[in-house]
């Protein structure tokens, strides 16, 4: 029984760090744009990057062994010339 609570107690703890991610991205406006924005967060070593080019939206997951930040993801995107209108996680 200890056994099954601490694997699951791991289990927890690791999927606490990996999050979906959806960030609002102004001035995203073509192919490029997704492009460039997908190269930069392929550098945090996050995983299933979607960008939605008509509702000017990115969406990725956070691994659990590399968690990345909020302040993190906005620094990368006002760094590429854009702007954030939000960072929502789930």
């Amino acid at each position: 029984m200890k056994k099954m609570m601490l694997m699951g107690l791991m289990i927890m703890s690791f999927s606490a760090f990996a999050d979906k991610v959806t960030v609002g991205v102004n001035g995203m406006v073509c192919s490029m744009c997704a492009q460039g924005i997908t190269k930069k967060l392929n550098a945090l070593k996050v995983d299933e990057i979607k960008v939605d080019l008509d509702h000017k939206l990115v969406t990725f997951t956070t691994n659990e062994k590399n968690p990345v930040s909020d302040e993190a993801i906005k620094k990368l995107i006002e760094e590429s010339g854009y702007a954030i209108t939000k960072v929502e996680r789930k």
